[in-house]
């Protein structure tokens, strides 16, 4: 805790103070909060309502408000409702007035900063509403007296901090979700690295590195991220609740995305640009992008008010989009369902929001100056410009518009970027580049906003015959610049042979024994689903019954377009609009079947489904639909062990990937960037394997299969004698076992087999005997690298005979006696320690300061500062302590109250003669001044009180005058403690 604070935590806090946050100290904020289950400034508060809502609060409407926000659910649903006042948006009841009239609680028009009161405060104890639970936060920023952003600091030295900051935050979502009532944001820090996500949503994918302008500046990463101009814009615009599959979720935009978003709000200020790109790949969240551009152009009174069109091209994209818009809560905009329609939205003077299908501009016969006569302001959003504005209907749009602002959203332009033609000339006009904003897909990928992309050909005997498919397909695919799915279809339907061979019955089964047995051996191990994409609908209920003589009927469902001419199997395999959406569902989550989704053109694009990880392609795809296609797999997951997908991976039965560049038509450095074959892995693999630090690895891993327990000291005693290495070595495995995750199993790798059993188990001793972790095998180890160590059993459940399973004073007093004690013993009694506080420290809090001086103990050890003898002398002291708190409370019994304990053994530590009774006694007196952590008056009574009692323990009569030392200090020691309270 000492060093986390000294190089994190204060860093930090100086940093915030320099760029206009005022520190708040701990004591002084409880008394704020009017104790540890007060969510926010009570004075600071009332002020700022008062100030800011002069017209329309009085006092007791002020008081209304305040009790409405401490009553709010501790929930993602009540901290929905604590967003929407912070954006100014639920009101009061005026009864002068006969109205409801909305409150401000933030000014978010703040340039100067003297508007609104920005605090930081740290040390945060938060009391559950049961009075059961504490939770700290390190650090805590306040706009008006309200939390904001739940900061979690770990030290820069501390092995996988990240991982436990991240560990905590969810934690106190559990334990004491009160804490994130009001807060929005949460940031976990270990001074190099910096992340962001918001409350109620810990998902790993949802957690974001704040990219730095200065690399390495911890300084600039906290004066940038809490600037207070760019938290107040992100409370306003940048945090979205969204409705997904029937369940509430929380977003807040990425920095591409605000980016992005700030560059089209200039732009459409500007009277000469009016046009612009907004480049940004698959995945990287476009619509929402989209969204809060048009939010925002709207935020703005009625007479100022534009007109937004957002245009698509695709009946299913319509219906997701309207889906998106009602599931971040915009209601109000119009849905344009014919011409007629359109025609009256641009030949009146309507403002807002208007939703409209791009292909309703086509033939459009409307008197263009009745148009022109408005004077309002037209921005045109258009979703997939790449596809929605080429030829004669672009033409017809902007001839009906021609004064309006243009801009285009795509993952990737229409055509190769040397031409300079398509996307690029109808957007890209005003930007040197082509573009006003570019989010690549290598950014992407090191973002982690996705994951990469790889991919293998199927065995010769199933892949299409090369002459059909080029004669057949990618010939026709460049000869007519074929992009959407539908043309692609369009194509196939005239594609007879190619058809024919790829829907043959034979064909047909064998493919579908290869994937059932790919699926069950490369991916349900692994935990993720998988895609099956077939050339047609016939072919996708082909393949359901096929699959059915391998694997579960639960395992396979299908979905496609169903229409009223349909018969036989198409019609019998077609599902009612409630059961797709039921399937939909239930494939997003991993514990649900199905496990394989068949599908041809459904699904193929807006469909997000995380642990989506494999997909079969047999159907020939190219262009933008096949980086559309492809795209569903490259999106990040992790599970609730903190598995994440190492990749996104692709089967082609086609061999579309053999003419990648022909099927995609883009630029060669492009296409470079979007997929890898499998094979390069397996060379990576190799290289990693091959390398003369793996042997050096080997070398202390091999060993350990008839380990004994000097193999685990002397392997113990070099990794800890160089923290570095041992960090290097973890980090290699990581990867190691990424690779070895994506191609497992595969005969390439029987070579490597034993070896990596070895490296295995080597990383395993590591993680659990030296830095203390527990069920490394369950939280780490992937689900193959288990089943492989599974008959190497005897390496992974090493015992060493002097392990310290329980504390007790024989074991302490046998550790105590070792004439040179090693760093193993250390390392174990560390470990038994934080086994005993973490199970214990949420019911007894005294335990909290063993566990954290515990932590400080090893970390200073790994830091030489400490020998090993020195360090273990500490921690037997500290686990000394636990073991006499055991015993006191067995003396003491059950009748004695967990506050009256704490207090007995905090008075125990400086006077060995104090008695129960005494501490019945002082728990008496406190329970006299309930608020005593918040109400001054009661605190300064109650520290009278205890001193008087004090004082008598040391023999001692109180007189007037100068207070005596030790027993102010003792009656201070005593209001330090955490109280439990049950209700």
């Amino acid at each position: 805790m000492g060093r986390e604070r000294q190089t994190v935590q204060e860093p930090l806090i100086e940093y915030a103070e320099k760029c206009g946050w005022k520190r708040v100290k701990p004591d002084d904020a409880q008394q704020l909060r009017r104790g540890l289950s007060g969510r926010f400034f009570y004075e600071v508060l009332e002020e700022r309502l008062l100030h800011l809502n002069s017209a329309i609060l009085n006092e007791q409407r002020t008081t209304d408000v305040m009790q409405r926000l401490s009553r709010l659910r501790p929930s993602i649903e009540g901290n929905r409702e604590a967003l929407q006042w912070l954006q100014g948006k639920m009101s009061v009841y005026v009864e002068e007035e006969s109205r409801e009239r909305n409150v401000r609680l933030i000014d978010f028009d703040d340039p100067d900063r003297k508007k609104n009161v920005y605090h930081i405060t740290d040390e945060w104890y938060q009391r559950s509403d049961d009075g059961v639970r504490v939770s700290r936060a390190d650090v805590v920023f306040l706009i008006n007296g309200i939390p904001i952003a739940i900061i979690e600091t770990k030290s820069a030295f501390a092995h996988d901090g990240l991982y436990s900051a991240i560990e905590q935050i969810r934690r106190y979502h559990e334990q004491t979700p009160e804490l994130f009532a009001l807060a929005q944001i949460f940031v976990v820090t270990q001074l190099f690295s910096f992340f962001y996500g918001v409350t109620w949503n810990t998902d790993r994918r949802s957690l974001f590195n704040w990219k730095d302008v200065v690399s390495g500046d911890f300084e600039q990463r906290v004066s940038s991220f809490f600037d207070q101009e760019r938290l107040l814009r992100t409370l306003q615009t940048y945090i979205v609740f969204l409705t997904k599959e029937d369940a509430l979720t929380k977003v807040i935009l990425r920095q591409h995305q605000t980016r992005a978003i700030e560059k089209v709000i200039d732009r459409v200020q500007d009277k000469e640009k009016r046009r612009a790109l907004i480049w940004h790949t698959q995945g990287s969240g476009k619509t929402l992008t989209m969204i809060t551009i048009a939010n925002q152009l709207l935020r703005t009174s009625e007479e100022e008010k534009p007109l937004v069109l957002m245009l698509i091209d695709r009946l299913e994209l319509e219906q997701q989009l309207h889906g998106t818009l009602e599931g971040s809560g915009i209601t109000s905009y119009e849905k344009v369902g014919s011409r007629e329609e359109l025609e009256q939205v641009l030949s009146r003077d309507q403002r807002g929001l208007v939703v409209c299908m791009i292909h309703k501009f086509s033939d459009l016969t409307i008197d263009k100056e009745r148009v022109k006569q408005y004077k309002r302001k037209v921005i045109v959003l258009i979703d997939e410009a790449h596809r929605s504005t080429g030829g004669a209907m672009g033409t017809e749009l902007m001839a009906i518009l021609p004064d309006a602002y243009y801009i285009g959203f795509t993952g990737t332009p229409i055509d190769k970027i040397s031409k300079g033609k398509g996307t690029f000339k109808t957007f890209g006009v005003d930007d040197d580049r082509g573009f006003l904003d570019k989010y690549s897909i290598g950014e992407s990928i090191t973002d982690g906003t996705t994951v990469s992309l790889h991919y293998s050909l199927a065995t010769s005997d199933l892949l299409v015959d090369k002459e059909t498919l080029e004669r057949e397909f990618l010939r026709k695919l460049e000869q007519e610049n074929v992009q959407d799915i539908g043309q692609i279809n369009a194509i196939l339907d005239h594609a007879v042979v190619l058809k024919e061979f790829m829907k043959g019955h034979d064909r047909v089964t064998k493919v579908a024994k290869f994937v059932a047995a790919h699926f069950k051996e490369h991916v349900e191990p692994m935990g993720f689903k998988a895609f099956l994409v077939a050339v047609d609908r016939e072919a996708c209920v082909k393949y359901r019954k096929a699959l059915l003589a391998y694997l579960p009927e639960e395992d396979v469902e299908v979905v496609y377009s169903s229409s009223n001419e349909d018969k036989g199997d198409l019609k019998t395999y077609a599902h009612s609009a409630a059961k797709e959406r039921e399937i939909r569902r239930n494939f997003i989550k991993r514990d649900k079947d199905p496990k394989i989704l068949i599908v041809t053109e459904k699904l193929l694009t807006g469909y997000d489904a995380p642990v989506l990880y494999c997909m079969y392609l047999d159907k020939p795809v190219g262009g933008h639909a096949l980086l559309q296609s492809i795209a569903r797999v490259n999106r990040p997951y992790e599970d609730e062990f903190g598995q994440a997908k190492p990749c996104g991976y692709i089967v082609d039965f086609v061999g579309i990937f053999d003419k990648l560049e022909r099927a995609l038509a883009f630029d060669s450095d492009f296409v470079n960037t979007v997929i890898d074959n499998i094979e390069t892995l397996k060379a990576r693999f190799k290289q990693m394997m091959d390398k003369e630090k793996t042997q050096e690895y080997l070398s202390y891993a091999r060993p350990l299969k008839t380990g004994t327990h000097k193999d685990i000291e002397d392997i113990a005693q070099y990794f800890i004698d160089d923290p570095e290495r041992q960090e290097t070595f973890l980090e290699f495995y990581r990867d190691l076992q990424s690779l070895f995750n994506i191609i497992a199993p595969d005969s390439f790798l029987e070579p490597y087999l034993d070896d990596y059993k070895a490296l295995s188990s080597l990383y395993q001793v590591l993680r659990e005997r030296i830095q203390g972790e527990d069920n490394i095998a369950r939280k780490e180890l992937t689900e193959k690298t288990r089943q492989l160590l599974h008959a190497y059993a005897d390496s992974t459940t090493i015992t060493d005979p002097d392990i310290i399973q329980e504390l007790d004073q024989e074991q302490l007093a046998a550790i105590k006696r070792q004439y040179a004690p090693t760093a193993l013993n250390l390392f174990d009694l560390r470990k038994t320690i934080k086994r005993v506080t973490e199970s214990r420290e949420e019911y007894e809090p005294h335990l909290r300061s063993i566990g954290e001086r515990a932590d400080d103990v090893i970390r200073q050890f790994q830091d030489r500062q400490e020998s090993t003898k020195d360090a273990l002398r500490e921690l037997v002291e500290q686990a000394e302590r636990i073991i006499d708190a055991e015993e006191a409370r067995r003396q003491l019994g059950e009748d004695v109250d967990i506050n009256t304990f704490a207090i007995y053994l905090e008075l125990k530590r400086d006077l060995a003669t104090v008695t129960p009774e005494q501490a019945i006694a002082i728990n008496e007196i406190i329970k006299q001044y309930p608020d005593y952590e918040w109400d001054s008056l009661q605190e300064k009574t109650l520290r009278s009180k205890l001193y008087g009692v004090t004082i008598s323990f040391f023999g001692m009569v109180k007189s007037v005058g100068e207070p005596v030392g030790e027993p102010l200090r003792l009656a201070s020691k005593i209001l330090k403690l955490k109280r439990i309270y049950k209700k």
